[in-house]
């Protein structure tokens, strides 16, 4: 299998407004991705509609070569954390691992105990009287114990402390090589991508307007900085993302799969947060003259 995830003209119509259209959409497997974009672009119906929550409006969808959700065995080879890490407040930790346990027929009731004990986290305790960080553990500790195939995690050290968010994060970037997981993590913290990250999709009104392995699209982006120039004057190779000028300077974020060596520019290297925020810029900022599509990387 090349891919955990494949859709095609996806879309989500709630009462005539549509909160993810004409999505389209690899992400390969084996892979630890950072689903990022701005508020509204559709990353949390995207992700629901692949963990089987909503049902698509139109288009398609396939996780794991198959519809999502439906039976159990489906259900279960993948894994879900929400954004609100839901647990339930009444319920102590070894009653979520028993419900755990009864919901999910690959449950790894060895895992489960080890991570509990691991974390420090009392298993009479009610969910209720843990930490918000507590609380991402134990959800995590469930989505885990299933055993699935790929983790899909909707922002979920969003209302964490910085300590806790540090912990949670490096907890997950142990687990994943140590079990195999393919991981979809969608995050508005560009930082967060950085630190657990290895593989990018950028949403933007429900479109996917770049993706492909981090190391890989920074080191095609480059930014160039020189006396104000028209854009068009580059060479085809050259994919200008955003152009912004000044009366005296011109400066642009460019995709090229060759070195820039042209002296009349000054280059340097983009920050994995100068990527994201130019392919999330306004569309007054982008060059919209003809040049080669832009292909996203699979």
């Amino acid at each position: 299998m090349t891919d955990v995830l494949r859709a095609e003209g996806l879309g989500k119509e709630y009462r005539r407004r549509w909160a993810l259209r004409d999505c389209t959409l690899s992400v390969p497997a084996g892979k630890v991705v950072g689903l990022v974009g701005p508020n509204g672009a559709g990353k949390s119906t995207l992700l629901n509609l692949a963990v089987g929550l909503l049902r698509p409006s139109e288009g398609r969808i396939e996780v794991l070569g198959d519809r999502p959700g439906g039976s159990p065995e489906r259900l279960g080879r993948v894994g879900y954390v929400a954004q609100d890490t839901p647990t339930y407040a009444r319920l102590s930790i070894a009653d979520h691992l028993r419900l755990g346990a009864r919901l999910n027929p690959s449950w790894d009731a060895g895992l489960a105990a080890e991570r509990v004990s691991r974390l420090g986290l009392d298993p009479s305790r009610r969910a209720g009287s843990l930490s918000g960080g507590q609380r991402a553990q134990l959800a995590l500790t469930v989505g885990v114990a299933k055993r699935p195939e790929l983790l899909v995690l909707d922002e979920p050290v969003a209302s964490l402390d910085p300590l806790a968010r540090r912990e949670f994060l490096q907890d997950l970037m142990g687990t994943v090589p140590e079990h195999g997981l393919s991981v979809i993590l969608s995050s508005h913290l560009v930082s967060d991508v950085e630190r657990t990250c290895d593989h990018l999709v950028v949403l933007v009104d429900s479109r996917v307007r770049i993706a492909g392995d981090i190391d890989d699209l920074l080191a095609t982006h480059v930014r160039m900085t020189g006396s104000r120039r028209d854009p068009l004057t580059l060479p085809r190779s050259q994919t200008v993302v955003t152009a912004r000028h000044t009366e005296r300077q011109t400066t642009l974020v460019v995709r090229s799969e060759e070195q820039v060596l042209d002296p009349w520019w000054t280059v340097t290297p983009l920050t994995l947060e100068d990527l994201v925020l130019a392919y999330m810029a306004p569309t007054d900022e982008v060059d919209t003259a003809p040049r080669p599509a832009l292909e996203v990387q699979r």
